[in-house]
């Protein structure tokens, strides 16, 4: 059965679009149908991290409206088979999105094209654009950064998904996930960054991942390529260990204790 998935946050910055792009491609790299969707209307990134900005032709506006079809907007990405990118609109605002036109195109992608997951990159907050990648979700990925304003942020989109989104209207559940980026186990030794039991403890929903603090994020970003296919980083390792929960495979965490340094080392400041 077809999964939406919605990568959403209270607060900008988070790792969202970086964390959509990942995951959306490790779900094709494991050979399942997905799209991935920018919702971020007027703001498009995500055609940026997928390195298929130039060939932007036709827009999720333009396929919500009836002005295009989805054969035509959907981009193939360039490392995975399995893999499509829908993006936003640069040249319009977010009322042009509308609950019937988002449905239309939802609807069409797993019901008339076969994908297996669709992918919703959510802009922050919660304006238009935001309630659109959430209502339609099966699923949430909750992404927050190890501080206190984005885990309270995020807190607040928890009350979202269970007050606004279509299976709350039915008295269902959207199954949650806490992703957590940019986590330093160093910096919350020195008491910098909440650790990872202080946002569980917070937010009370299951933790699917936790992606280290890397500039190999920087890096992909600016190659145009998500960085799931940096395949010797911590960072791509840490979201492939997040594809596999998401598909049901039971998994350590990683990345949450600081490198202890040797003797050596600590005497030459290795």
């Amino acid at each position: 059965m077809a999964k939406i998935i919605v990568v959403t946050s209270g607060k900008g910055g988070v790792g969202k679009t970086t964390s959509s792009a990942s995951v959306a491609s490790g779900l094709a790299l494991k050979g399942h149908k997905t799209a991935v969707i920018d919702f971020d209307v007027g703001l498009r990134n995500l055609d940026l991290i997928m390195g298929c900005e130039r060939r932007v032709v036709y827009d999720l506006i333009n396929v919500a409206n009836g002005e295009a079809t989805l054969n035509q907007a959907l981009i193939k990405d360039k490392h995975c088979d399995n893999l499509y990118i829908l993006p936003a609109s640069q040249t319009r605002d977010k009322d042009a999105l509308s609950q019937e036109g988002v449905e239309k195109v939802l609807n069409e992608l797993v019901n008339e094209l076969g994908f297996e997951f669709v992918i919703c990159d959510s802009p922050a907050g919660i304006e238009k654009g935001a309630l659109m990648a959430l209502y339609f979700a099966d699923e949430a990925i909750i992404t927050t950064n190890p501080e206190v304003s984005s885990v309270r942020d995020s807190d607040r989109i928890l009350g979202i998904l269970a007050s606004k989104s279509k299976k709350a209207e039915k008295g269902e559940e959207i199954k949650e996930h806490l992703l957590i980026t940019r986590y330093s186990p160093e910096r919350v030794d020195k008491g910098e960054m909440l650790s990872v039991e202080d946002i569980c403890d917070i937010l009370r929903i299951p933790l699917i991942g936790v992606i280290p603090e890397s500039q190999t994020v920087l890096q992909a970003s600016n190659a145009g390529s998500p960085a799931i296919h940096m395949t010797e980083s911590d960072v791509a390792l840490a979201y492939q260990d997040v594809v596999a929960r998401l598909l049901g495979e039971n998994r350590p965490m990683r990345f949450l204790e600081a490198d202890k340094k040797g003797f050596l080392k600590r005497l030459f400041g290795g």
